[in-house]
């Protein structure tokens, strides 16, 4: 990890903004706002306020980290959009990290990353294999299982993984989605598709 760089992580995969700056290995601020919904529009004026506040500049940035799910789809959408667009513009790497992965860097040895979903679910992911959703149930029974329920925590390891791995990414950040949407397009009409 190089001691000179400055990550900025977000995070918008639940009922908030989240966000945490990272220079020279230290979290020096987080914001997070609970919001249920407008996380589009308030997503770039809450990262500039925290810039803003401690002296940084959008060229100050080494890379960017964000949170790719899973979680609401909106929200998973809003996040990874902009940091893709955030790092073409800026010309500097994205890196997308799981829940499941910032979860890791805060769970106790032996607990299994929970991330909560609807219907009184859970996502999960034990250690070495691939994700899935299951009813709380069921997850009770797979073991200790951690949540974080503090969404600044989860920016901060967001932008600790970030910091690792931005030096060897090798495509932009994309959606994790472990199950389909709840809305779909209509089955009876095709959409209209249109020349280019």
């Amino acid at each position: 990890m190089r001691s000179d760089q400055t990550i900025l992580a977000f995070d918008t995969s639940a009922a908030h903004c989240a966000a945490a700056l990272l220079r020279a290995g230290e979290i020096v601020a987080t914001r997070t706002e609970a919001m249920t919904r407008g996380q589009a529009e308030r997503l770039m004026p809450l990262l500039q306020e925290l810039l803003t506040e401690h002296n940084c500049t959008w060229q100050c940035l080494t890379a960017i980290g964000v949170g790719i799910g899973p979680g609401n789809f909106t929200g998973i959408r809003i996040s990874v959009s902009a940091a893709r667009g955030l790092a073409l513009g800026l010309g500097v790497p994205a890196v997308g990290v799981s829940g499941f992965d910032a979860l890791m860097e805060l769970a106790p040895a032996g607990h299994i990353p929970a991330i909560p979903a609807p219907r009184d679910q859970v996502y999960l992911q034990p250690d070495g294999e691939p994700p899935y959703l299951t009813s709380r149930q069921t997850a009770d029974a797979a073991g200790p299982l951690y949540f974080c329920d503090q969404p600044a925590r989860q920016a901060c390891a967001i932008a600790r993984v970030a910091a690792r791995q931005y030096a060897t990414i090798q495509a932009p950040p994309a959606p994790l989605y472990i199950r389909p949407a709840d809305a779909a397009p209509s089955s009876d009409v095709p959409p209209v598709l249109l020349d280019e």
